[in-house]
Protein backbone atom coordinates (compact mmCIF):
# COMPACT_ATOMS: atom_id res chain seq x y z
CA UNK A 1 0.00 0.00 0.00
CA UNK A 2 1.19 3.38 -0.82
CA UNK A 3 1.57 5.98 2.19
CA UNK A 4 -1.32 8.80 1.14
CA UNK A 5 1.40 11.23 2.90
CA UNK A 6 3.30 11.12 0.37
CA UNK A 7 0.77 11.99 -2.54
CA UNK A 8 -1.75 14.44 -0.80
CA UNK A 9 -1.07 17.68 1.22
CA UNK A 10 -3.77 19.20 3.58
CA UNK A 11 -3.20 23.11 3.79
CA UNK A 12 -6.03 23.43 5.88
CA UNK A 13 -7.12 19.83 7.72
CA UNK A 14 -10.52 19.64 8.45
CA UNK A 15 -11.21 16.24 10.34
CA UNK A 16 -14.52 16.79 10.81
CA UNK A 17 -15.86 18.08 7.55
CA UNK A 18 -18.57 16.00 5.94
CA UNK A 19 -16.79 15.81 2.85
CA UNK A 20 -13.56 15.03 1.38
CA UNK A 21 -12.46 17.11 -1.83
CA UNK A 22 -9.43 15.74 -3.55
CA UNK A 23 -7.84 18.23 -6.22
CA UNK A 24 -5.54 17.19 -9.04
CA UNK A 25 -3.49 19.70 -10.95
CA UNK A 26 -2.90 20.71 -13.83
CA UNK A 27 0.22 19.90 -16.17
CA UNK A 28 3.07 20.81 -14.36
CA UNK A 29 0.98 22.11 -11.47
CA UNK A 30 1.32 21.37 -7.85
CA UNK A 31 -0.31 20.66 -4.52
CA UNK A 32 0.49 24.70 -3.72
CA UNK A 33 -1.88 25.23 -6.97
CA UNK A 34 -4.90 24.95 -4.34
CA UNK A 35 -4.05 26.64 -1.19
CA UNK A 36 -6.37 29.30 -1.97
CA UNK A 37 -9.42 26.50 -2.26
CA UNK A 38 -8.88 24.75 0.83
CA UNK A 39 -8.58 27.96 2.89
CA UNK A 40 -11.59 28.89 1.08
CA UNK A 41 -13.45 25.67 1.52
CA UNK A 42 -12.45 24.91 5.20
CA UNK A 43 -13.94 23.97 8.24
CA UNK A 44 -17.07 22.54 5.75
CA UNK A 45 -15.20 20.84 3.40
CA UNK A 46 -11.55 18.84 4.24
CA UNK A 47 -9.48 19.43 0.99
CA UNK A 48 -6.38 17.39 -0.33
CA UNK A 49 -4.46 18.20 -2.96
CA UNK A 50 -2.34 15.83 -4.75
CA UNK A 51 1.11 16.15 -5.04
CA UNK A 52 2.86 14.47 -8.25
CA UNK A 53 5.96 13.24 -8.31
CA UNK A 54 8.95 15.55 -9.67
CA UNK A 55 8.52 18.61 -8.29
CA UNK A 56 8.47 20.99 -5.52
CA UNK A 57 9.24 18.51 -2.06
CA UNK A 58 8.88 15.50 -4.66
CA UNK A 59 11.63 16.82 -7.06
CA UNK A 60 14.03 14.22 -6.41
CA UNK A 61 11.72 11.74 -7.46
CA UNK A 62 10.85 10.25 -10.96
CA UNK A 63 7.91 11.76 -13.27
CA UNK A 64 5.23 9.28 -14.04
CA UNK A 65 4.05 9.90 -17.89
CA UNK A 66 1.17 7.79 -18.03
CA UNK A 67 -2.18 8.48 -17.01
CA UNK A 68 -3.18 4.77 -16.18
CA UNK A 69 0.40 4.33 -13.96
CA UNK A 70 -0.46 7.88 -12.36
CA UNK A 71 -4.03 6.95 -11.30
CA UNK A 72 -3.13 3.23 -9.85
CA UNK A 73 -0.80 5.08 -8.14
CA UNK A 74 -3.04 7.22 -6.74
CA UNK A 75 -5.60 5.17 -6.25
CA UNK A 76 -3.19 3.00 -3.94
CA UNK A 77 -3.04 5.82 -1.56
CA UNK A 78 -6.43 6.34 -1.34
CA UNK A 79 -7.43 2.60 -0.48
CA UNK A 80 -7.59 2.86 3.86
CA UNK A 81 -9.39 5.90 3.59
CA UNK A 82 -12.71 5.83 5.42
CA UNK A 83 -15.89 6.04 3.41
CA UNK A 84 -16.71 9.85 3.85
CA UNK A 85 -18.24 10.96 1.09
CA UNK A 86 -15.71 12.66 -1.53
CA UNK A 87 -15.10 14.44 -4.66
CA UNK A 88 -12.57 14.84 -7.02
CA UNK A 89 -11.72 18.08 -8.67
CA UNK A 90 -9.37 17.98 -11.77
CA UNK A 91 -7.85 20.74 -14.21
CA UNK A 92 -6.44 20.14 -17.13
CA UNK A 93 -4.27 16.65 -16.85
CA UNK A 94 -6.24 16.53 -13.55
CA UNK A 95 -9.30 16.44 -14.88
CA UNK A 96 -7.91 12.84 -16.67
CA UNK A 97 -6.06 11.64 -13.73
CA UNK A 98 -9.39 12.31 -11.34
CA UNK A 99 -11.62 10.81 -14.26
CA UNK A 100 -9.37 7.34 -14.10
CA UNK A 101 -9.37 7.49 -10.23
CA UNK A 102 -12.52 7.59 -10.31
CA UNK A 103 -13.00 4.67 -11.99
CA UNK A 104 -11.27 2.62 -9.88
CA UNK A 105 -12.60 3.89 -6.79
CA UNK A 106 -16.15 3.03 -8.36
CA UNK A 107 -14.55 -0.49 -9.01
CA UNK A 108 -13.46 -1.14 -5.68
CA UNK A 109 -16.57 0.30 -3.79
CA UNK A 110 -19.76 0.58 -5.86
CA UNK A 111 -21.86 2.35 -3.23
CA UNK A 112 -19.13 5.27 -2.13
CA UNK A 113 -20.95 8.94 -2.60
CA UNK A 114 -18.42 10.36 -5.11
CA UNK A 115 -18.90 13.43 -7.60
CA UNK A 116 -16.13 14.23 -10.41
CA UNK A 117 -15.66 17.91 -11.29
CA UNK A 118 -13.80 18.14 -14.58
CA UNK A 119 -12.25 21.22 -15.36
CA UNK A 120 -10.41 22.90 -18.57
CA UNK A 121 -10.48 19.59 -20.08
CA UNK A 122 -12.26 17.95 -23.12
CA UNK A 123 -14.55 14.54 -22.18
CA UNK A 124 -11.93 11.43 -22.40
CA UNK A 125 -12.97 9.77 -25.41
CA UNK A 126 -12.23 12.91 -27.95
CA UNK A 127 -8.77 12.92 -29.04
CA UNK A 128 -6.91 15.75 -30.53
CA UNK A 129 -3.46 15.71 -32.26
CA UNK A 130 -1.01 17.00 -29.80
CA UNK A 131 2.46 17.00 -29.55
CA UNK A 132 3.69 20.07 -26.95
CA UNK A 133 5.83 17.20 -25.24
CA UNK A 134 8.07 16.73 -28.54
CA UNK A 135 8.86 20.39 -28.45
CA UNK A 136 12.10 21.78 -27.47
CA UNK A 137 12.15 23.66 -24.27
CA UNK A 138 11.61 27.01 -26.07
CA UNK A 139 7.95 25.28 -27.36
CA UNK A 140 6.61 24.69 -24.30
CA UNK A 141 7.49 27.82 -22.22
CA UNK A 142 5.63 29.49 -25.48
CA UNK A 143 2.85 27.20 -24.93
CA UNK A 144 2.64 27.99 -21.25
CA UNK A 145 2.73 32.00 -22.31
CA UNK A 146 -0.43 31.05 -24.86
CA UNK A 147 -2.55 29.71 -22.14
CA UNK A 148 -1.74 32.44 -19.54
CA UNK A 149 -1.60 30.78 -15.73
CA UNK A 150 2.13 31.43 -15.26
CA UNK A 151 3.73 33.88 -13.65
CA UNK A 152 4.83 35.50 -16.72
CA UNK A 153 8.31 36.65 -14.39
CA UNK A 154 8.98 32.46 -13.58
CA UNK A 155 8.82 32.01 -17.39
CA UNK A 156 11.64 34.25 -18.15
CA UNK A 157 13.69 32.90 -15.14
CA UNK A 158 16.36 30.18 -16.72
CA UNK A 159 17.08 28.67 -12.86
CA UNK A 160 13.39 27.94 -12.39
CA UNK A 161 12.45 26.81 -16.10
CA UNK A 162 15.60 23.84 -15.29
CA UNK A 163 13.41 22.77 -12.48
CA UNK A 164 10.18 22.37 -14.14
CA UNK A 165 10.76 21.71 -17.23
CA UNK A 166 11.18 18.20 -16.62
CA UNK A 167 7.78 17.61 -14.82
CA UNK A 168 6.19 19.79 -17.32
CA UNK A 169 7.63 17.54 -20.71
CA UNK A 170 6.67 14.18 -18.19
CA UNK A 171 3.09 15.76 -17.74
CA UNK A 172 2.44 16.48 -21.08
CA UNK A 173 3.72 13.02 -22.94
CA UNK A 174 1.08 11.56 -20.16
CA UNK A 175 -1.88 13.70 -21.07
CA UNK A 176 -1.05 13.77 -24.89
CA UNK A 177 -0.47 10.12 -25.06
CA UNK A 178 -3.69 9.31 -22.91
CA UNK A 179 -6.31 7.01 -24.68
CA UNK A 180 -9.58 6.34 -23.08
CA UNK A 181 -10.37 2.13 -22.77
CA UNK A 182 -14.12 2.03 -22.64
CA UNK A 183 -15.45 -0.27 -20.06
CA UNK A 184 -17.90 -0.54 -17.02
CA UNK A 185 -20.35 2.12 -16.30
CA UNK A 186 -19.59 5.89 -15.45
CA UNK A 187 -18.29 6.21 -12.24
CA UNK A 188 -20.42 9.05 -10.48
CA UNK A 189 -21.90 12.34 -11.59
CA UNK A 190 -20.09 14.64 -13.33
CA UNK A 191 -19.73 18.17 -13.25
CA UNK A 192 -17.91 19.89 -16.01
CA UNK A 193 -16.38 23.31 -15.94
CA UNK A 194 -14.99 24.87 -18.99
CA UNK A 195 -14.06 28.61 -20.18
CA UNK A 196 -15.78 29.84 -23.60
CA UNK A 197 -12.44 30.75 -25.32
CA UNK A 198 -10.46 27.60 -24.34
CA UNK A 199 -8.29 27.08 -26.80
CA UNK A 200 -7.61 23.44 -26.19
CA UNK A 201 -11.27 22.62 -24.67
CA UNK A 202 -14.28 23.97 -26.72
CA UNK A 203 -17.84 24.37 -25.14
CA UNK A 204 -19.26 21.31 -27.03
CA UNK A 205 -16.12 18.84 -26.02
CA UNK A 206 -16.89 19.55 -22.14
CA UNK A 207 -20.39 18.49 -23.40
CA UNK A 208 -19.53 15.10 -23.83
CA UNK A 209 -18.73 14.67 -20.12
CA UNK A 210 -22.24 13.69 -20.34
CA UNK A 211 -21.14 10.36 -21.73
CA UNK A 212 -18.95 9.39 -18.99
CA UNK A 213 -21.26 10.81 -15.96
CA UNK A 214 -24.43 9.03 -14.07
CA UNK A 215 -27.65 11.24 -13.75
CA UNK A 216 -27.25 14.45 -13.11
CA UNK A 217 -24.57 15.47 -15.70
CA UNK A 218 -23.98 19.47 -15.38
CA UNK A 219 -21.93 22.02 -17.12
CA UNK A 220 -21.06 25.63 -15.87
CA UNK A 221 -19.34 28.11 -18.59
CA UNK A 222 -17.38 31.20 -17.82
CA UNK A 223 -15.88 33.54 -19.11
CA UNK A 224 -12.17 32.94 -20.39
CA UNK A 225 -9.36 30.72 -21.69
CA UNK A 226 -8.14 27.62 -20.05
CA UNK A 227 -7.42 28.99 -16.70
CA UNK A 228 -10.64 30.67 -16.17
CA UNK A 229 -10.92 29.26 -12.48
CA UNK A 230 -8.60 31.95 -11.49
CA UNK A 231 -10.67 34.65 -12.48
CA UNK A 232 -13.61 33.29 -11.72
CA UNK A 233 -12.25 31.43 -8.03
CA UNK A 234 -15.59 32.38 -6.14
CA UNK A 235 -18.08 31.41 -8.72
CA UNK A 236 -15.80 28.37 -9.25
CA UNK A 237 -15.96 27.62 -4.98
CA UNK A 238 -19.80 27.91 -4.92
CA UNK A 239 -20.21 25.30 -7.66
CA UNK A 240 -18.20 22.63 -5.94
CA UNK A 241 -19.88 23.83 -2.69
CA UNK A 242 -23.37 23.45 -3.96
CA UNK A 243 -22.81 20.37 -5.99
CA UNK A 244 -21.43 18.87 -2.68
CA UNK A 245 -24.33 19.68 -0.51
CA UNK A 246 -26.52 17.61 -2.04
CA UNK A 247 -24.45 14.59 -1.74
CA UNK A 248 -25.01 12.18 1.65
CA UNK A 249 -23.12 13.36 4.72
CA UNK A 250 -20.90 11.16 6.66
CA UNK A 251 -24.18 9.95 8.92
CA UNK A 252 -26.02 9.41 5.88
CA UNK A 253 -28.25 12.36 5.28
CA UNK A 254 -28.33 14.52 3.11
CA UNK A 255 -28.56 18.37 3.33
CA UNK A 256 -29.51 20.72 -0.01
CA UNK A 257 -28.29 23.92 -1.13
CA UNK A 258 -30.52 27.08 0.85
CA UNK A 259 -29.77 29.18 -2.31
CA UNK A 260 -30.98 29.22 -5.87
CA UNK A 261 -29.72 26.69 -8.37
CA UNK A 262 -26.31 26.75 -10.12
CA UNK A 263 -26.57 28.00 -13.55
CA UNK A 264 -25.61 25.65 -16.34
CA UNK A 265 -24.64 26.08 -19.85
Amino acid sequence: MTDDSTWFRRFQPADSAAHRLVCFPHAGGAASFFVPVARALAPGIDVYAVQYPGRHDRRDEPCIDDIAALADRLHAAMAAWDPRPLALFGHSMGAVVAYEVARRLRRDNPDLPLHLFASGRRAPHLQRPERVHRRDDAGIVAELRDLGGTDAALLGDPEILQLVLPALRSDYRAVETYRWEPGGPPPCPVTALTGDHDPHTTVEEAREWARHSKEPFSIRIFPGGHFFLLEHAPAVLTVIRERLSTMPRRDGSATFPSGGRCATG
